[in-house]
């Protein structure tokens, strides 16, 4: 199993609209990066949902349903989209700044490449983040 983490604005798609849902096409991603990592999610993987520019929080806990396919909302065939699907909002959110300041945390994607939309987790930083959130 991998880990990994997407960012979303809540204002555009928060965590209890994508609950709502009871999941979504992960889609609009234009990121080659990102791209890359949309592609290598497996079914079952776990998924960090983190709150982008307002929050600044992981809060949430999703995994993969379906793996890559074309994006439909894009004209070029090399985007893609994953499904997602909720498992449960985390106890505690984890904060940028806690994952700043957290030496085992510091060096992951979000902080390395902020920009970066969908990013790996490894499975030392996903346990850091779970006993932060009071989850283990």
């Amino acid at each position: 199993m991998n880990y990994w983490l997407v960012k979303s604005e809540p204002f555009k798609f928060s965590w209890d609209t994508f609950v709502n849902k009871g999941g979504d096409m992960w889609d609009g991603v234009r990121n080659y990066a990102a791209r890359n990592n949309l592609m290598a999610m497996k079914t079952g993987d776990l998924v960090f949902f983190y709150h982008s520019n307002e929050g600044l929080d992981i809060v949430g806990l999703a995994k993969v349903a379906k793996e890559h396919y074309p994006d439909p909302t894009a004209d070029d065939l090399r985007w893609v989209v994953v499904d997602l699907v909720p498992v449960k909002k985390l106890k505690k959110p984890v904060s940028l700044t806690q994952i700043k300041a957290d030496p085992v945390l510091r060096e992951m994607a979000i902080v390395r490449q902020s920009r970066l939309s969908v990013s790996p987790v490894t499975p030392t930083e996903f346990d850091r983040v779970m006993d932060l959130a009071d989850e283990n």
